[in-house]
């Protein structure tokens, strides 16, 4: 159940990423110690800022800016979890259900930045 926001209902994309954020980060800690503190903890920050973004992207004038922002993090986020799952630090239905999360989010980013470009 999510908490209802302040500045009026949550974003379907800040409630989406916040569930898969539940899922991550357990999932991140399962990796092997010297990997948990490289490999991890880089995927575990680029979450965190797509949750700044976001929050920023809702109440900024620069929408767009913040917005790619967000394609990018998701798009290196892909790339770790690709090396993650290459290298056997995630198995593969953990790295394809985490691609199919990012995947919607980025459609979703995506839909956002056309929906604001049209004003």
């Amino acid at each position: 159940m999510t908490q209802p926001s302040r500045g009026g209902a949550e974003l379907p994309l800040f409630v989406k990423w916040l569930e898969f954020l539940k899922w991550l980060f357990p999932t991140l800690d399962k990796f092997p110690k010297k990997s948990r503190f490289t490999v991890a903890i880089r995927l575990q920050n680029m979450a965190l800022d797509i949750v700044d973004l976001l929050v920023e992207s809702k109440y900024s004038r620069e929408k767009i800016a913040r917005l790619k922002k967000v394609n990018l993090h998701l798009e290196k986020m892909r790339i770790l979890l690709r090396i993650s799952h290459e290298i056997k630090l995630m198995p593969a239905k953990s790295y394809h259900f985490a691609m199919k999360q990012i995947n919607e989010a980025g459609m979703m980013v995506g839909g956002w930045i056309r929906e604001r470009e049209k004003r």
